[in-house]
């Protein structure tokens, strides 16, 4: 990594002002992180490395990390966490451990897995003779009937404090961030349905927290005096019920409000039914997440503010937290790619290993292509797409769309182009702006057109190393805005068989004369 991208990524860090930790040869901590592949992982250890400190990442299948761009930045051990032995191995010379296993999405007696994990890890972290264990749980509220999950995260926790290892145990309630099982379940119900009917729980009240804030109170933990241990509540600074941060999601995505009304004879099994089928979220896991909301989780004391100080900006409301994590919508995250920075900008975005329903939802359609031009000869046709160019043989379809964009007040297609040849970002071309290009491998343009959701047009251009032609990559990518949006794409559709095609092979080969 070269010296001014560490310098820009450092500056990014929710990490900035706290205290590092050094071990007895003055070094920076050796960090343990376990569940690098699960939501908070695999941003902690980014934060960690922003941070200064020395990473090494237990992973049961280092294969899912090969995506991270951190990868080559950490030490990897590889194992199940239930083997003591793979355990001692990753705990020789750690400093700190983060605990940030869980069994939520094991189907049979995950309460049980979740013990013998933590009493495995104790051992082997006293045994090590780590100086910290930092966990990460959740709020219990108290005086009520605890949920199976929140009851194995809370036994968790005593089990790790009873190891004998000074031990942090943070607890959170709902996590604000691209990725969070449960930020992807209000994601999904707030976006797709506008009126709904919901179980009686959406009125308990819930003080949500911004995974960046999160991953501050994670680092800052790690260097915390030795004497220091015990229970921590962490939230962020306001409080609503389900159906208040529904509303407020909306607002934050430029949604209308939603129309929500709630069903005391909606019992857990059936919304856990209804959450399944209205969003991707698997069945297993939001059966436990809806479960747990039956509980109040506010935190009921701030005293980790006093050991780990807010950031200069203070804790991060909640709207700006949507905001953050609504980075995979906005025009300079929807297709930015992974390999072209170090590390992800801000702990909001979503990651190349989160799991698949993760980052809301994004329709796309691919088109690759193979042409026997030179990569600088095809270069010259994607430039020159447009305006009296045209885009294909179907052309005829780029100019209903336009028609019916004027109709509902938009640019149209008519716009043509400032330059039959050549463009340049920030040029209009039709209903398109130029929002990137990279010659002779990339044009990336952004639809103006009026619709419900977000559209690109992007074509890379990629040398053939089997021959001295081109592999041509079309990619149109679009982000709906709530449910007319999903209908919007399905809707038009059909015409994607005809239109997308016909473009592909009008770039990758010359037309015939």
């Amino acid at each position: 990594m070269s010296v001014g991208v560490y310098s820009r990524v450092m500056d990014q860090s929710v990490s900035q002002g706290l205290p590092l930790l050094k071990n007895d040869a003055g070094k920076p901590a050796l960090c343990l992180v376990t569940g690098a592949t699960g939501y908070i992982g695999g941003r902690l250890v980014v934060e960690l490395l922003k941070h200064g400190n020395r990473v090494r990442v237990l992973a049961r299948n280092a294969d899912r990390l090969k995506d991270h761009p951190w990868i080559d930045q950490v030490e990897l051990s590889e194992g199940d966490a239930h083997d003591p032995e793979v355990l001692s191995k990753a705990m020789s010379g750690v400093d700190v451990a983060y605990y940030l296993l869980h069994a939520l999405m094991s189907k049979d007696d995950f309460e049980n897995e979740e013990r013998e994990m933590a009493v495995g890890f104790g051992e082997a972290a006293k045994t090590a003779k780590v100086q910290r264990i930092v966990y990460l749980g959740g709020i219990i509220a108290p005086n009520e009937v605890m949920s199976p999950h929140l009851q194995a995260r809370a036994e968790t926790g005593e089990i790790l404090r009873a190891s004998g290892v000074p031990t942090i145990e943070l607890r959170a309630g709902v996590v604000i961030g691209s990725g969070s099982a449960s930020f992807e379940m209000l994601r999904y119900l707030t976006e797709r349905l506008p009126i709904m009917t919901v179980p009686k729980w959406v009125n308990v009240r819930i003080q949500p927290i911004a995974v960046r804030d999160v991953l501050r109170y994670l680092v800052g933990s790690s260097s915390l005096k030795p004497e220091v241990s015990g229970v921590f509540d962490i939230g962020g600074p306001e409080i609503f019920t389900y159906k208040e941060m529904m509303q407020q999601y909306a607002e934050a995505a430029g949604l209308p409000r939603r129309i929500i009304i709630p069903v005391p004879v909606l019992t857990p099994r059936l919304s856990s039914g209804w959450v399944g089928l209205v969003t991707p979220v698997p069945y297993t896991l939001a059966k436990r997440l809806v479960i747990s909301l039956r509980n109040e989780v506010v935190a009921a004391e701030d005293k980790i503010r006093s050991l780990i100080p807010d950031p200069a900006d203070g804790l991060t409301p909640f709207k700006k937290a949507v905001q953050l994590a609504l980075t995979k919508i906005k025009e300079a995250s929807v297709v930015t790619r992974w390999t072209d920075a170090s590390m992800p900008g801000t702990p909001s975005e979503p990651l190349p290993t989160d799991p698949d329903w993760a980052g809301g939802s994004l329709y796309k359609d691919v088109r690759v292509v193979n042409s026997p031009d030179g990569i600088e000869e095809v270069w010259k046709r994607v430039e020159a797409i447009g305006g009296e160019n045209g885009y294909s043989l179907a052309t005829w379809a780029w100019e209903v769309r336009g028609f019916i964009d004027k109709i509902f007040g938009g640019v149209g297609l008519r716009r043509g182009r400032r330059d039959a040849i050549h463009l340049q970002v920030g040029d209009a071309l039709d209903f398109w702006r130029v929002e990137e290009i990279e010659r002779p491998k990339l044009l990336r343009l952004r639809a103006e057109m009026k619709m419900p959701g977000l559209a690109w047009l992007e074509f890379s251009l990629e040398k053939d190393t089997n021959s001295n032609g081109t592999i041509v990559t079309q990619t149109a990518t679009y982000a709906p805005k709530g449910l007319l949006g999903h209908a919007y794409w399905w809707s038009v559709w059909p015409m994607h068989g005809l239109v997308f095609p016909s473009m592909a092979k009008n770039v990758a080969f010359a037309k015939k004369r």
